[in-house]
């Protein structure tokens, strides 16, 4: 433990960079990819060392630099005495522990000192390892155009499931920028006690709202003033006796600076639908703590020409937030057409048929009516998420199939094996209440050396220690400059993040036995494993809130 500094949490990339210095030496105030004496040429840091993750890989070592890494720093690949003194007394802010390392054919391979990480991990793993490493400042202004009335508020009937796929994206990152420390709006507002407003709250999406009487119309008629007076307005046509205003946008992107824009936008005429649209806008960044705000417009393939022609016209209208795109694929459903208040409607069924032949008479009342929401609420989720949002999402929704509630599929899946948590420490805590087992001690005071099993380092080291990182992730894309108008997000992360962490719990928690005979000489153990399942299960309910999704505690 002495080589861990205790305030800052475990990570792996300082380790990263801590084990490429002691590699590099002097060498690494390089710059990267250079040549350095002779014809020998410094790798680049992120390429020097890989943290392995499969469980065969993990048997042996945890962090590997490849002989062909260390052929193009040493001469024969032959690491120095000094070089491998560096690396195994490693130390630094949020560095794991090193317990030793060996050069083999296959590399230089490093082995961090597991009961420390283990020690270290879970005495804090409630608080600094389920949180990004840093808070971001800043606002963001989440905006829909499938929600938007166009001219009438879209209805679960008219809404489509690629739209379907755009609202949830736009949910899912506004929970995680939350998460950042980020100010997170919503637009559009949208009437209260409307119909898409029960079916969103239905997927659990709280969408802000207004009386149904609220209008928008001051906003709207200082748009239009704005965009009459705009000096990229074209000379106005007259149709019958109505008089057509029209906004020359590629004139705005050009001389703008715009980059990304689809170059045949060319001159758009000013509907009232785009005038609202525009005024919904300006609402939300007129609730903006900063002077700045960055618009982030989520829409789907097909409606994207359009949402760009909206943010252009919102520019002309001397609007001056950063704007960005997110841009989700097609979603195809092969022999069928559903609107997306079918699919839910087919999920939500194919959801109670599949508890009813598992659980039998238990499915009813109140409790099941809820348990059966969540998990087609987490059915839906996993299905249109899952997968990288520029690529198409292909649904089998055949009535006659079903949702399987057994084996790796998505939410159900995930929401099962943490219900399956939950059963565990229920059954522990009855266990304490007969007096079989005494209460969890701290951390602190065990020996963590006994957690031998090697789906217990899997699950600290790949997800435990890592989750942090991946949340910093979700953000790090809207800072990039340049570029072009759109931004591409790796939002299926946390999803796959939730399926991969659930195989691996699953294999574990199938192969050992977690609560073990009550005899005192077992009980280190025991706790041992509880300390790192609670961290687990509390590493759950963390992700699961990103999707808006409330963990189940039965099943």
């Amino acid at each position: 433990m002495e080589n861990i500094e205790e305030s800052s949490p475990l990570r792996i990339t300082p380790t990263v960079r801590a084990l490429s210095s002691a590699l590099r030496g002097k060498r690494e105030n390089v710059p990267d990819g250079i040549r350095g004496n002779g014809d020998r040429i410094f790798p680049e840091t992120e390429k020097l060392w890989f943290k392995e993750s499969s469980a065969k890989n993990l048997r042996n070592r945890d962090f590997l630099s490849p002989t062909t890494m260390l052929n193009t720093l040493y001469a024969d690949g032959q690491v120095p005495p000094v070089v491998m003194s560096r690396v195994l007394c490693l130390r630094g802010s949020g560095v794991l522990p090193v317990a030793g390392g060996e050069v083999t054919g296959e590399g230089l391979r490093v082995r961090v000192d597991r009961a420390a990480a283990f020690k270290a991990v879970l005495a804090d793993a409630a608080t600094e390892y389920l949180k990004p490493s840093g808070q971001r400042q800043g606002c963001v202004v989440l905006n829909c155009y499938a929600l938007h009335p166009k001219p009438n508020t879209p209805t679960p009937d008219t809404l489509t499931l690629g739209q379907l796929r755009t609202v949830l994206l736009a949910d899912h990152m506004g929970a995680l920028l939350r998460r950042q420390g980020l100010a997170v709006s919503y637009c559009p507002t949208l009437p209260e006690d409307s119909d898409i407003i029960t079916f969103l709250r239905a997927l659990g999406i709280d969408w802000p709202t207004a009386p149904a009487n609220w209008t928008n119309e001051e906003r709207e008629e200082k748009i239009q003033e704005a965009l009459e007076n705009s000096p990229y307005k074209e000379r106005e046509t007259e149709r019958g006796r109505r008089t057509s205003l029209r906004v020359n946008l590629k004139r705005v992107f050009q001389e703008e600076g715009l980059l990304g824009y689809d170059p045949s936008i060319g001159t758009c005429t000013v509907h009232r639908d785009s005038v609202s649209h525009l005024a919904q806008l300006d609402r939300a960044t007129a609730d903006c703590t900063v002077a700045m705000a960055t618009a982030l417009h989520v829409t789907s393939c097909q409606d994207e020409f359009r949402q760009q022609q909206i943010a252009v016209l919102w520019r002309a209208s001397g609007a001056t937030h950063t704007q960005r795109h997110l841009v989700c694929g097609p979603v195809k459903t092969p022999g069928s057409n559903l609107t997306a208040a079918q699919y839910l409607q087919l999920r939500r069924g194919q959801m109670k048929e599949a508890s009813e032949m598992k659980y039998g008479d238990q499915v009813e009342g109140q409790t099941w009516d809820d348990i059966i929401r969540v998990m087609t609420s987490a059915t839906v989720r996993f299905e249109l998420l899952s997968t990288v949002h520029t690529s198409p999402v292909t649904l089998d929704v055949q009535r006659e199939g079903g949702v399987s509630t057994k084996g790796p599929r998505g939410g159900v899946f995930v929401m099962y094996n943490c219900a399956r948590m939950h059963t565990l420490f229920d059954s522990y805590e009855r266990g304490v209440e007969k007096g079989l087992y005494p209460e969890i001690p701290e951390a602190s005071k065990l020996d963590f050396s006994s957690l031998k099993e090697e789906g217990e380092w899997l699950l600290l080291f790949n997800y435990l220690i890592t989750f942090s990182e991946l949340l910093d992730q979700s953000g790090q894309a809207l800072d990039c400059e340049g570029g072009g108008a759109r931004v591409n997000i790796k939002t299926e992360q946390i999803c796959k993040f939730l399926v991969s962490l659930s195989k691996d719990f699953s294999s574990y928690y199938n192969r050992v036995h977690v609560l073990g005979e009550p005899l005192p000489h077992l009980f280190n153990q025991m706790f041992c494993r509880l300390h790192l399942l609670r961290a687990l299960r509390e590493l759950y309910h963390s992700a699961l809130e990103t999707l808006n999704l409330p963990p189940i505690r039965q099943l």
